[in-house]
């Protein structure tokens, strides 16, 4: 059976020499021992401390908090990462909640949900904001609610992180993973955890604006493979409105003062063409996505039968849909729609 020595504990750095002496003992003490540091440079001694506390450490060979993550799971042998951020917000005591799920195998991607027990001061009012809309906006684009994308706090197995196609440099990693678990059909749950202030000692490297902008970026580009109706449809109907406006400008000025605008009139029957035409294409390639989808749902569940030598003829979750577990709880909690769903499943 799979234990904490098959976990890796993943801590991407970045000058936090205030809190990584904390955070990789905090790790230690609570069985974890098997620690990987990767650092983008710091100059503030955070690679000796690290070391100096029994931290295996390695400066990445590039720049950013995705290029990290990349680069340390190819350093990672073990079938389980644990990630963290070395900034002291996280608690180790939490690493058991999210192992838990992964270990048991009852998910192979869980976040961990800051929002369950936010201690004071431990985000701003801009950051909470912009974490709402960003969390909302993948919902409707990805179709899932895994109510917080941007955790710095989750777990996964090495065979999953394998499928997925990571190309993020910055902050953008995170999100990156999220849509990933979705486009691949990952079992993922979510587990509250406590978030907390920065030490004193320490400065965020977050600049909000500018990495919430490459965040629903990252978003949306990631949405051409995933969810290509919004992805073209999206741009389709802003080029059909901005056409339709043009046309109408186009009438009114004929009927009003007789002035006959010929360009105008040509870009605009372009625009409504060019905006019909993506709308089709991104029906189709919707169609195509989803057959796609459906095609590997059959040969992975065809695969899994075959490993356990039975079928099962019972309905199961939804690939991809958040397992929500609350404090305390040994089960996971659904809502009352996914409860009447999938009871068949518990019977059998």
């Amino acid at each position: 059976m799979a234990g904490y020595d098959d976990v890796c504990v993943l801590i991407p750095t970045y000058n936090e020499a205030g809190a990584i002496a904390d955070v990789v003992e905090g790790f230690h003490d609570e069985g974890l021992e098997n620690v990987l540091v990767i650092d983008g440079g710091s100059d503030d001694h955070t690679r000796d401390i690290a070391a100096k506390h029994g931290a295996r450490v390695v400066q990445q060979s590039g720049s950013g908090k995705g290029q990290a993550v990349r680069e340390a799971i190819r350093l990672i042998d073990e079938p389980y990462i644990l990630m963290v951020d070395g900034d002291g917000t996280y608690r180790p005591e939490d690493a058991h909640a999210l192992l838990k799920p992964l270990l048991a195998g009852e998910a192979d991607h869980v976040i961990g949900n800051r929002f369950a027990d936010m201690g004071p001061g431990a985000m701003t009012r801009l950051n909470r904001v912009g974490n709402r809309l960003i969390n909302r906006a993948f919902a409707r684009i990805h179709g899932r609610d895994l109510q917080d994308i941007l955790s710095g706090y989750r777990a996964f197995t090495r065979e999953s992180v394998d499928r997925f196609g990571l190309t993020s440099e910055g902050f953008g990693i995170e999100t990156e993973l999220a849509v990933e678990c979705v486009k691949h059909n990952v079992t993922t749950a979510v587990v509250p955890i406590r978030y907390e202030s920065r030490p004193d000692e320490t400065e965020t490297n977050l600049r909000p604006f500018r990495d919430g902008s490459v965040i629903l970026l990252t978003l949306y580009r990631m949405a051409k493979t995933n969810n290509p109706l919004f992805y073209f449809g999206s741009v389709g109907i802003a080029s059909l409105f901005a056409g339709a406006g043009l046309g109408v400008y186009v009438v009114v000025e004929w009927v009003t003062r007789g002035i006959s605008h010929n360009v105008l009139a040509l870009v605009g029957g372009i625009a409504v063409i060019f905006g019909v035409q993506l709308l089709m294409f991104g029906t189709l390639s919707d169609m195509i996505v989803k057959l796609h989808r459906e095609q590997m749902h059959q040969l992975d569940r065809a695969l899994t039968d075959d490993r356990d030598g039975s079928t099962s003829d019972g309905l199961e979750q939804e690939p991809g849909r958040p397992i929500e577990y609350g404090r305390g709880e040994e089960t996971p909690t659904v809502s009352k729609t996914e409860a009447s769903e999938h009871r068949e499943t518990d019977e059998v």
